[in-house]
């Protein structure tokens, strides 16, 4: 026990010096701070010490300014989170479970690595490129960080010797379960064919060839495990065995193997894993990522995408070929050059990204295998391309020997070519996954002219389709091309929240080019996959209150408009999609400019509210009421941006529609039905929801009393959980808060609980109700509470005090909030 205590002691000691410093970071500043507490609790505890009790950020809750309830549940936090720690302590998972629910609470987060130093004896120039891999799956998860290294054994910009930083971006909830992440950096050499070769002949320079790759299993740090920033990692480097040995098989069969033979070579990095998106962490760990710091991204979209993060990048990945070695005794050292060409034949100039932190560049040249008939380069590059030019561009790949001796260099041209469009025939973009590209081969001159093969089919699965009569049609018109037996794969993936690759969802967002499908389109989008739609979230919003818009003078579409918009929110209210919220929010808050929607939206809901009880409809009524808040957030955005151009006009129309919808909810939960039970336990669900939205335009004190007739409409014995719930939530609205408002609310609540009290239904809710009210009567900022205190008192404290004694004194309640 003594030495239990003095430990923590000295780390008080050590953490209140750090804190006394004022060098730390906000972020950290926060949490030690909160680590101090809980050290202070915990060794309260295990000395027989009173426990204090906290607010969320540590400090001590003052007696005389807190309810006797809040101070109550603060006891109750306090003293299961002490258990937990004690049940921690035994366990030492503190830090490990602290960090998990840390990263837990954040959709995204990103890998921080600071290159310190490569120890390799390479003796030409090289690229040193890290990606991130998963190993079960075979393939780089994120773009590459490229550095550019000198023969000197320096970095070749000498001005970022000591700022080698990168970043990981977009990593989220997917990549904390893979089952294991290696951190991989591959070295290619830059110089001539073979490092060895004293040839007295002038050799080609310039030729990217495999040298090794050095990897490291990140996953305990990417799972949170592992947390030392300051702790250098050194891994070691695996040199290629030959140098035609695939770079790919040699990460694989590092990976399988336990040891390295490095011989003191490798890489020295610093490791930290960072919770949040690349905004947030140059916000909160500015000493670490700066705007010099490179952002690798994930290849793929993060787990949220916020308006405004507008990206259109297809990666590119060269995967395998298959090249006759032709006239030559051995196989071919075959290079691939990439590059965007347009229909015209114009090369698209700094449009390919080879890896962060370097600068953009017009063609791309891949890793030469030597004397390989198959060679497997598994090289993936970015190719970011403006959206006005993705329609008129294809990528060309070229192919060429390559030999070591300069003289013979020169006189090899290129020998074939490929090539693939990056827009379809239908409008959407190249399909993500892998293509067996169709290897063209014809004289160097017009290979080099894009009208050459730009009319042919570009893959193998292309040619199927086209059929080979029409193929050898063209062919002849041609009269230059022939179709090799070479073969040549690639794989792309498509990161753009401007193009997409469904053509239901590519028909709503160009609905104005065909107006006749308008109608077909709008109810395809409920097949469309619901990544595809809240990717590109904003651009579905502004085509459907446009829709509204361009058509205020008709109803054609206003309930398919409605039903696609709750469609969108119920996705948005779904598990996988509930990082999305932010979005939307600020979309209405930002983005949102359809003036006349509210009128619409009413209108349609009101409609559906009055059929809830006919058969077919009842499903729907239940989908509306889940998004009543944002459709109600709309609403009110509408008529707040009305009233900016046209101040009050249309106040009347606007709030006698209101009245009518609210009538029409009350009419609706009235009923004894039993076919609209579950809209009726919706809307006591959601209905709450709307309150500080409609307030902003709608009169407080009439708002509260469609309330009450809302609640009093409910048949007493049914849904009366429902209900006491949805009454709970009103006293968490600004509502409730308001003198005149609670004047009107607080009668219909002692109502309410002295019924449910009296008939011992739903003792828990009614408990919570209850202290609920007293909790904000409590409280300073709300105006005068006496009266509503003496009605609680006359109403409910006879009931409370039999419910009490009918109880018996084990009861949990009784202990909790009767007190």
């Amino acid at each position: 026990m003594f030495n239990c205590v003095r430990n923590m002691i000295c780390d008080l000691v050590e953490w209140r010096s750090q804190i006394l410093s004022g060098t730390l970071p906000q972020d950290e500043l926060k949490e030690l701070k909160k680590k101090i507490t809980a050290r202070i609790d915990y060794g309260n505890r295990i000395l027989d010490l009173d426990l204090v009790v906290r607010d969320e950020d540590g400090n001590i809750l003052d007696p005389e300014q807190t309810s006797t309830i809040s101070l109550f549940r603060a006891h109750e936090i306090a003293s299961k989170q002490v258990e937990e720690r004690i049940q921690e302590e035994k366990s030492q998972k503190q830090n490990d479970i602290n960090r998990q629910a840390k990263f837990a609470a954040t959709p995204s987060f990103a890998l921080f690595v600071n290159l310190k130093n490569v120890v390799c004896k390479i003796g030409e120039d090289a690229e040193v490129l890290m990606s991130l891999y998963d190993p079960s799956e075979c393939k780089f998860i994120s773009e590459n960080y490229l550095v550019r290294w000198s023969s000197s054994g320096l970095p070749k910009d000498i001005e970022r010797l000591h700022n080698l930083r990168a970043v990981f971006t977009d990593l989220g909830s997917k990549d904390l379960n893979r089952e294991k992440i290696s951190f991989v950096c591959q070295i290619v050499r830059v110089g001539r064919m073979e490092l060895r070769d004293n040839s007295t002949r002038k050799l080609t320079s310039g030729l990217r060839r495999p040298f090794g790759v050095a990897v490291m299993d990140v996953t305990d740090i990417i799972t949170g495990k592992l947390d030392d920033e300051d702790k250098q990692h050194f891994i070691p480097f695996q040199p290629v065995a030959g140098e035609n040995d695939f770079l790919q098989t040699v990460i694989n069969k590092v990976i399988a193997a336990k040891e390295v033979n490095h011989k003191g070579q490798g890489l020295w990095v610093t490791m930290k894993l960072l919770p949040g998106d690349i905004h947030q962490i140059r916000k909160e760990f500015p000493h670490l990522v700066d705007r010099s710091t490179a952002v690798a991204r994930k290849m793929g979209f993060p787990e949220i995408i916020m308006p405004g993060d507008v990206r259109n990048d297809i990666y590119v990945t060269l995967l395998q070929g298959d090249f006759d070695r032709g006239n030559k005794t051995t196989a071919k050292n075959v290079e691939v050059t990439v590059s965007v060409f347009d229909e015209d034949g114009k090369r698209l100039e700094n449009v390919i990204y080879p890896g962060a932190g370097d600068e953009a560049i017009s063609e791309y040249k891949s890793v030469i295998y030597y004397q390989v008939k198959q060679p497997r380069w598994f090289e993936t590059v970015k190719v970011a391309i403006p959206i006005e030019d993705v329609n008129r561009s294809h990528l060309r790949f070229t192919f060429r020997h390559r030999s070591s001796q300069e003289s013979k260099d020169k006189s090899e041209k290129i020998f074939a070519v490929a090539f693939v469009k990056l827009m379809r025939y239908d409008g959407t973009t190249l399909r993500d996954g892998e293509h067996d590209l169709i290897v063209y081969k014809a004289e160097a001159k017009k290979l080099e002219d894009a009208s050459t093969y730009l009319g042919l089919p570009a893959t193998k699965i292309e040619l199927e389709e086209k059929g080979h009569a029409s193929l050898g049609k063209s062919m002849q018109n041609l009269g230059c091309c022939t179709i090799s037996k070479d073969s040549f794969q690639i794989s792309t993936l498509v990161c753009s929240t401007k193009l997409t690759q469904n053509v239901d969802l590519l028909g709503l967002l160009k609905w104005r080019s065909n107006t006749n499908l308008l109608q077909q389109n709008l109810c395809q989008l409920m097949n469309v996959d619901g990544g595809e739609v809240v990717k590109f979230l904003q651009d579905t919003l502004d085509a459907l209150f446009n829709i509204i818009m361009e058509n205020s003078d008709t109803e054609t579409y206003d309930i398919l408009v409605f039903d696609a918009l709750v469609f969108i929110i119920g996705l948005i209210a779904d598990r996988k999609f509930q990082h999305f919220n932010p979005v939307l929010e600020t979309y209405i808050k930002k983005h949102f400019s359809a003036t006349l929607a509210y009128t619409k939206l009413t209108k349609v809901l009101k409609n559906y509210v009055e059929n809830a009880d006919k058969p077919g409809i009842t499903e729907q009524v239940f989908k509306v009421m889940k998004a009543l808040e944002y459709i109600f957030k709309f609403i009110v955005r509408s008529r707040i941006l009305f009233i900016q151009l046209y101040e009050n006009k249309g106040e009347t129309e606007f709030m006698e529609s209101l009245r009518h919808l609210f009538k029409s909810i009350n009419e609706m939960t009235s009923s004894q039905t039993d076919q609209t039970v579950i809209v009726k336990g919706a809307a006591l669900k959601y209905l709450p929801t709307i309150v500080n939205d409609v307030k902003l335009v709608f009169d407080p004190k009439e708002l509260s009393k469609l309330f009450t007739d809302f609640i009093v409409n409910v048949p007493r014995e049914r849904l009366v959980r429902q209900k006491l719930y949805c009454l709970i939530e009103i006293i968490h609205s600004d509502l409730f808060n308001q003198l005149e408002c609670r004047d009107i609310l607080l009668p219909m609540m002692t109502d309410q609980l002295k019924h449910h009290l009296e008939r011992q239904e739903e003792p828990e809710a009614c408990c919570q109700l209850l202290s609920n009210i007293l909790e904000v009567l409590y409280r300073k900022d709300v105006g005068p509470t006496q009266r509503h205190v003496q009605i609680i008192m006359e109403k409910l404290l006879r009931t409370v005090n039999r419910t009490v004694i009918s109880m018996g004194r084990d009861s949990e309640l009784i202990v909790s909030d009767f007190s």
